[in-house]
């Protein structure tokens, strides 16, 4: 179906409710702002998904986990993806993904598996409804838009979020999905956290389009930016996509951020960025704003703020906790979701692996 290229444009500035002050600014017309009972859940929310990615720092820095990339000033990026979800929808993750994983109501120690090096998932992605967290750049929107067309042949009223970083729209597996969903009307919306650097590259080094929410308009996807530090913005925003999406039109939206933290625990962010720039977005901290407009409106009180503090470092305390226990794992549970029926070769792979273990235990 084709659509006349105005109505698939981006806004000419990203859309935006709050000003880093907390106050409000008059946004675009045709986005329906959220209640202020879904911002009070999403301030509770980020005060706990920030003290869950405080803990997973530290517990790398401990030795506890083998990587963890900080989603540390994204959190209203993270928060709305999780929230405007229905509980049969979809959520493909990347590795920086955690924070919204745990706002789903996951298990954070499960999520934390694949980080810590004990398997390649650490749940069960048809309960959760959640896809294994991608390493890979961009390879999972392939994934979302195949199982998104799937359910639009299930003639179901479900959709799916793909969640992606700058860096993975440089990548040929997101223009592919982009036109497959297009073609083929996936309910499938893509979120691209805009954080500025894919791992030390800047974003004028990937693309010289005005805004990488325009890759969509060539292959008819409707898109729109976002200034993804306003949770008031993205709530309204992606609201809007997903009615799009399980319209049968999928919609693209780049959220412009900003990871405070390096790309990895093994990344060293000063030899590409300096300090100036990361104070600057420090101000418009996505918390400290809804936190500002909330309290401005008579919405949230010291005694919300403490409980919400107090939930967080609630999650932090059975985290180390669990974190701190070793492990026992089953090397022969390599080969257990290789394969639906395991091949010639695994089965020899795997025999001869108990063989060598049998071995050592004599």
């Amino acid at each position: 179906m084709s659509h006349p290229a105005t109505d698939l444009l981006p806004s000419a500035t990203p859309v935006r409710y709050l000003a880093e002050d907390g106050t409000t600014v008059d946004g675009p017309a045709g986005y329906t702002q959220p209640s202020v009972e879904e911002l009070r859940e999403a301030h509770r929310r980020m005060v706990v998904g920030r003290r869950f990615d405080a803990q997973a720092t530290a517990l790398t820095k401990q030795g506890r986990l083998a990587v963890y990339p900080s989603s540390r000033g994204q959190e209203a990026c993270q928060i709305a993806a999780a929230m405007v979800l229905r509980r049969d929808d979809w959520l493909f993750p990347t590795y920086r993904d955690s924070m919204a994983m745990v706002s789903r109501g996951m298990d954070p120690v499960e999520v934390l598996t694949l980080l810590r090096g004990d398997a390649h998932c650490g749940y069960d992605p048809n309960a959760a409804r959640v896809a294994p967290q991608c390493t890979p750049l961009s390879t999972q929107t392939l994934h979302a838009t195949g199982l998104a067309y799937a359910m639009r042949r299930k003639g179901t009223d479900d959709a799916v979020l793909a969640l992606i970083g700058d860096g993975a729209t440089s990548e040929g597996d997101f223009h592919e999905a982009l036109n497959f969903a297009a073609v083929f009307e996936a309910p499938v919306v893509f979120l691209v956290q805009n954080n500025g650097y894919a791992i030390s590259v800047p974003l004028e080094k990937q693309s010289a389009a005005p805004s990488l929410a325009y890759k969509g308009v060539g292959y008819g996807v409707r898109s729109e930016q976002v200034d993804g530090n306003d949770p008031v913005a993205m709530l309204a925003v992606l609201h809007k996509a997903f009615e799009h999406a399980r319209a049968g039109k999928p919609f693209l939206i780049e959220a412009h951020t900003y990871r405070i933290e390096a790309h990895t625990n093994a990344d060293d962010a000063t030899r590409y960025r300096d300090s100036d720039e990361v104070d600057r977005w420090l101000d418009a901290d996505p918390l400290a704003r809804l936190e500002k407009h909330l309290r401005s409106i008579g919405a949230l009180t010291d005694e919300d703020v403490a409980a919400a503090q107090a939930e967080g470092e609630q999650l932090a305390a059975d985290l180390r906790s669990r974190m701190n226990a070793e492990p026992h794992l089953d090397p022969m549970t390599l080969f257990d979701h290789v394969y639906a029926r395991p091949t010639t070769q695994l089965v020899e792979q795997r025999d001869l692996l108990a063989t060598e273990l049998k071995a050592q235990e004599g």
